[in-house]
């Protein structure tokens, strides 16, 4: 690497370890949080999130290790910064693999949400199968080459291509959800204020993961060849993608409206839009069905007469009437 300034190539690494460590364990905050709040989901969300929570200690694991040796083992060393390791090699694959599932949950979504069009579905799907597939190239290559330089000259395009889809996916899916959630508004006025914030929600998660995405494009374009930022910036990535998962599946509590709330634990959560577009619907027969009337409830009421004569005598007379009386109890199916 020529011209290698070593404070920001050693600092940007670490400072960008530290970052990834610390939202990683927010990412494990949450799906901690997730498990307990949510029992009642389909094993395959719970299967996608324990699968995340894994990758994304997989990756925490890797970026450490890579640390270690640049900081620790071989520290201050500029020849060993155009080393690439295989542990910092790896971090681009399991940041892929994080990515690759965070992708097809929001592509899942947006094909529920839009009525299963799959004009939609299919396109977000190979796109994300392709950002995949370079990402994956681009770990082979650095652990078949462990040097930056040499991968630069051969591959760059291959990393740089990798990134552009991320960016532009993260783009497209917040357009789309957007777009789904205001098409939605118009037909579910109830849901006004949920819609209002799925929205908000879905173009701030978008917004993170994309802002990461092309900070680190940007930074690999332009000065790849002095320093190592992109690669502190390529760390914090992969958690910016879990927590968007895991607040998109941890906010639905929070959302949900007052008059659609179930009295247990995470049996009524799947009524709202948060994931599925097939709750709009269901919604809006619950808030359509007529009252039912629960079964009479009879009433026994018993009444006692004391008479008492001039002091001398008492005679009592207990009658016992029973009155039946019919009471209709409003219940709302909810």
């Amino acid at each position: 690497m020529e011209g290698v300034d070593i404070p920001r190539t050693f600092g940007a690494l670490m400072i960008g370890g530290i970052v990834a460590a610390v939202f990683g364990g927010v990412v494990t905050a949450q799906t901690f949080a997730y498990f307990k709040n949510y029992p009642a989901d389909s094993k395959f969300i719970k299967l996608l999130v324990g699968v995340v929570w894994f990758i994304d200690f997989c990756h925490t694991i890797f970026v450490s290790t890579s640390l270690w040796d640049h900081l620790i083992v071989h520290f201050g060393s500029a020849q060993r910064i155009d080393y690439i390791p295989w542990s910092l090699a790896m971090t681009i694959a399991f940041t892929a693999m994080l990515t690759f599932l965070v992708h097809l949950f929001f592509v899942f979504r947006i094909f529920k949400l839009s009525k299963r069009n799959f004009f939609f579905a299919v396109p977000l799907t190979l796109l994300t199968c392709a950002r995949l597939c370079f990402a994956c190239l681009t770990t082979a290559k650095l652990i078949k080459l462990r040097s930056l330089t040499r991968f630069v000259d051969l591959y760059t395009w291959s990393f740089t291509i990798g990134l552009s889809l991320s960016s532009l996916f993260d783009v497209l899916v917040t357009g789309l959800l957007c777009y789904l959630f205001f098409i939605n508004q118009k037909e579910n006025s109830s849901l006004n204020g949920v819609l209002d914030k799925l929205m908000l929600y879905s173009f701030e998660n978008g917004s993170v993961t994309c802002a990461a995405t092309l900070s680190s494009l940007v930074c690999w374009i332009t000065s790849h060849k002095n320093n190592l930022i992109f690669m502190g910036l390529h760390f914090v990535i992969s958690k910016f993608y879990a927590n968007s998962l895991l607040a998109t599946l941890n906010t639905r509590k929070t959302l949900q409206p007052t008059g659609h709330r179930s009295q247990h634990s995470g049996s009524g959560d799947r009524n709202l839009p948060i994931m599925f577009g097939d709750s709009f619907s269901l919604s809006r027969k619950t808030s359509e069905a007529p009252s039912t009337l629960t079964p009479a409830m009879r009433i026994q009421v018993e009444k006692t007469r004391v008479t008492v004569s001039d002091g001398t005598s008492r005679a009592s007379d207990a009658r016992r009437d029973s009155l039946a009386k019919t009471e209709p109890l409003c219940t709302e199916v909810v």
